[in-house]
């Protein structure tokens, strides 16, 4: 049918006129471009303007057509609620008239703007289109048939979830067995569409298509030779999804399947061969892995060994061919956002470091953020790397030989795949490795003078891989070598190669620690001198390197010598950066750990810092009183800003301890802290929470006069489902307790409940079980009365979470007030008594006051019982435990 409306000659050309002007390179026409689109937005019919241009005005070029219906899209987005029902019926009707537009551009745009409508909730308000679009797939015009099924599978992508509810009386279950009718279609566009159609319902299960799913995988290998890539691709991805979602119906074509993904991995077209390789990583995470691949490992692993050379396109766009660019300034949009992790508090365990349970490992394959789309040569790696973590030292079999052919090839492409290779089975096949790594790491420690850029900086990456190997060698065979080397490509002249060794360095800082200190001069003099060297992007990793360093060698850092060379550059970086330069992330992070590690040596340094802090804190704050008032006219602060100040004036306080007290005492830092205690965004809490605990160790005296606005706060905020936040309230709270004494007392009752609630719930993170352990703990030592009655609720749990930690302050203040507990109530530890041994067993050497309260509740209990009973309990322990508690308390 005609409908009535028609245009007005002369609003058509001022529209057209504004569609050539779009087009325009020039910035300032695009800005009046923009202006006047607005503008034409208050008139109701100018929507029908866009889609007349689009599917009748034929005389136009095809890209100002596509535009027009690009724009009315936009605006579709925007305001489609407000389209009067003439104009949005006049545009769905336009739409499905012209789905066959002869033209491919066309075709495609009516079915972006087709879905967009559906996407705003209309599916269910346009009742004909599903039945319409179904009903086109059996056109016998070519362009119907792909305009309908190219609009069909954008709505399968966006309104996946709706078609499969009952909102819509399941339409699905039509359309599915519609779209499997057009996998064996002529044509192979028609084809891609009909799997692509499918593949969006697989993930969720849909109830329609496990009904089909049998002739769905018949189908899909009906189709395993297509000789379009786009089919091939989309065969591909089907497989790697029903992997995961129906196992059983895979398994036992297995064998089959295995081998036709070995081939497409090495499709000729990189984008099949992608989706192929997805296969092995998802298969490696399922149990039946080990079972399905042994017989195919020979095979599979010179292929994926294959797929991590360079291609020729990934050369260009590396510039593999540009040694030196290390003058020439980074473009800022290759600048990947920092993200800034607050601080959390965890307990020294008895190996050395910090164990952290939910750090990612950073040190993903390889490092090519130009071409950071993923690529056949980063997912060859990555599945070489998980299936090393599955076969470990038997897949080491099928790789030697090649990686002894690859390591010495003349062709630099292939020498760079194989250091790789080297570097992806570092973590899984560390064991087998061993007897090569002498060799290897020499070699490796060659290559990073190589002369191509990409081979140094690969080398950089799979030698830290081995950092926690070298470290463990006498420090002159392989650590001095490799650090000396390193330092030089630290001072490359290649921007990608700086990266690689600033990175590779941080991770050998962390596994080296103080065996670093020797060498001190020399990296402090290599990394200063970058500061000089490096454009943008390069100083943000060397922040962290230097931060990792002081971490790592903690108070060898504060000698005169060392902090005349670094200080000067971080302190003019520091004055450099405006108030709201995202760069300080980095560098407030680094100095947070300087000041940890200088501690009176930051001295000289820490009122002009400590002052930046408390204003950025401030501004953010103010910033965000606005934003919350007026809205509309004040944007909301980016509260990283704050986070990082906060963290940056716990690293002070640790470092500084007492010696803060002035710069605190001159600042409004608590008024500040309270308003922080509550903010809405979980990170602040978290790290104001921090900043207070450290506060506390240090000036107290501060503290002390808002303790009773800040524990409220601090009971509400024990909420486990929140794990830093809570950890560093806990934290807080044990560290107040210590300061406030007997006097701690009218409080205990607003956090006791919540903290035996978490000691005793499942699954909780090792860190916070802890910690809440040791806040029960120092509670009990300085309230005895009031928590001593609930022993007998958190005993177990408590004595289980402190065995493995070393002996430092906080355990001793729990263990005292643990036994200070058990003296008030002895009852509350009979029942687990043997828990509370184990605990006491683990420690190394307790003060000698600490050793008599340990001594006189074991040996009271012991006579209590009488030597019979304490004979048949004491035989209950494991041989170490016995043997350690005859030694030192001679029970």
């Amino acid at each position: 049918m005609e409908c009535g409306w028609k245009p007005d000659e002369q609003g058509l050309q001022q529209i057209l006129q504004l569609l050539k002007e779009s087009q325009s390179p020039d910035t300032t026409t695009q800005r009046s471009v923009q202006q006047k689109l607005e503008q034409l937005n208050q008139f109701p019919d100018f929507n029908n303007y866009l889609i007349f241009v689009l599917t009748k005005l034929k005389s136009e070029d095809e890209p100002t057509r596509s535009l027009s219906g690009l724009i009315l899209k936009n605006n579709v987005k925007a305001h489609y609620q407000s389209f009067p029902n003439g104009v949005s019926d006049f545009i769905k009707n336009e739409c499905l008239q012209n789905i066959g537009d002869s033209s491919p551009l066309i075709r495609a745009t009516v079915g972006i703007l087709i879905t967009t409508i559906a996407s705003k909730g209309e599916l269910q308000n346009w009742p004909e289109l599903l039945p319409k679009l179904c009903l086109l797939l059996d056109s016998e015009d070519y362009n119907t048939c792909e305009g309908a099924f190219g609009a069909l599978q954008k709505i399968c992508e966006d309104s996946a979830e709706i078609l499969d509810s009952d909102m819509l009386d399941r339409p699905l279950n039509v359309m599915i067995p519609k779209f499997l009718q057009f996998f064996k279609h002529s044509s192979p566009k028609i084809r891609s569409h009909a799997i692509a159609c499918v593949n969006q319902f697989i993930i969720s299960r849909t109830q329609a298509l496990m009904l089909h799913i049998d002739p769905f995988i018949e189908n899909l290998f009906a189709l395993a030779g297509d000789e379009e890539p786009e089919v091939r691709k989309n065969v591909c991805r089907a497989l790697v999804m029903l992997l995961e979602v129906r196992m059983d119906r895979l398994l036992p074509h297995m064998h089959n399947i295995v081998e036709y993904m070995l081939q497409r991995t090495q499709d000729q077209d990189e984008n099949v061969a992608l989706e192929a390789c997805e296969f092995w990583l998802t298969l490696a995470e399922q149990p039946v892995c080990k079972d399905v691949l042994c017989g195919h490992l020979a095979k599979l692993t010179p292929v994926l060994v294959n797929g991590m050379k360079y291609s020729e396109i990934d050369i260009i766009l590396l510039k593999g061919d540009v040694e030196e660019d290390e003058a020439i300034p980074d473009n800022e949009q290759d600048i990947r956002p920092r993200f800034h992790r607050s601080r959390t508090v965890a307990q020294q365990h008895e190996a050395d470091g910090i164990e952290d349970e939910d750090e990612d490992d950073e040190d993903d394959l390889d490092d090519d953020d130009t071409i950071s789309d993923w690529n056949l040569r980063k997912c060859s790696a990555a599945a070489l790397d998980v299936l090393a973590n599955v076969f470990r030292d038997d897949l080491l079999l099928h790789l030697l030989p090649l990686l002894k052919e690859l390591l010495f090839h003349p062709d630099w492409v292939v020498k760079e795949s194989g250091i790789l290779v080297l570097g992806a089975i570092a973590e899984g096949c560390m064991q087998g490795m061993i007897p090569y790594l002498p060799e290897l790491i020499p070699h490796l420690v060659q290559g990073l003078s190589d002369k191509k850029a990409l081979v140094r900086s690969i080398a950089c990456w799979t030698l830290s891989r081995y950092a926690h190997w070298v470290v463990s060698q006498p420090p002159d065979s392989y650590l001095k070598p490799l650090m000396t080397e390193l330092l030089k490509r630290i001072l490359d002249s290649n921007k990608r190669v700086q990266e690689a060794a600033c990175s590779a360095f941080a991770t050998l800082e962390e596994e080296a620690c103080t065996e670093l200190v020797p060498y001190l001069a020399y990296i402090l003099d290599t990394l200063v001198f970058a500061f000089s060297k490096y454009q943008h992007k390069n100083l943000l990793i060397l922040y962290d390197a230097i931060g990792t360093l002081a971490d790592s060698v903690g108070h060898h850092l504060n000698k005169p010598e060392y902090i005349q060379m670094l200080m000067p550059p971080l302190i003019q970086k520091w004055n450099q950066l405006k108030d709201e330069d995202k760069d300080l992330f980095p560098l407030l992070e680094c100095l947070s750990s300087v000041a940890t590690a200088l501690q009176s040596g930051f001295l000289p340094y820490c009122e002009p810092v400590y002052q930046r802090c408390v204003n950025l804190v401030q501004k953010t704050l103010a910033q965000a009183m606005l934003h919350h008032s007026q809205p509309d006219q004040y944007e909301a602060p980016d509260k990283d800003f704050m986070i990082v100040a906060l963290d940056l004036l716990s690293g002070l306080a640790e470092g500084l301890g007492g010696n803060i007290e002035q710069l605190v005492a001159r600042s409004n830092i608590l008024t500040l802290m309270y308003q922080c205690m509550q903010d809405k965004m979980p990170e602040v809490r978290q790290s104001s929470f921090a900043l207070l605990g450290d506060l506390t160790k240090a000036c107290f005296q501060h503290v002390k006069p808002c303790i009773a606005d800040f524990m409220p706060i601090l009971g509400t905020n024990l909420n486990p489902e929140l794990i830093s936040v809570c950890n560093n309230a806990t934290w807080a709270i044990g560290e107040i307790s210590i300061q406030m004494g007997s006097e701690m007392q009218p409080y205990v009752s607003m956090v006791l409940h919540q903290l035996v609630e978490i000691i005793n719930r499942p699954n909780t993170p090792k860190t916070l079980l802890e910690n809440t352990a040791i806040t029960i703990g120092r509670l009990g030592y300085v309230c005895p009365q009031e928590v001593a009655p609930m022993l007998q609720q958190f005993i177990r749990p408590w004595c289980t979470s402190l065995r493995n930690i070393r002996d430092n302050e906080e355990k001793d203040s729990a263990f005292r007030g643990i036994c200070t507990m058990i003296t008030v109530n002895p009852g509350g530890v009979v029942q687990d008594f043997i828990f509370f041994c184990d605990a006491v067993a683990s420690w190394v050497n307790p003060k000698d006051d600490l050793r008599d309260m340990f001594y006189k509740i074991l040996h009271g209990f012991k006579n209590q019982v009488g030597e019979e009973n304490w004979r048949r309990f004491s035989d209950q322990f494991p041989l170490p435990l016995k043997e350690r508690l005859a030694a030192f308390y001679g029970v």
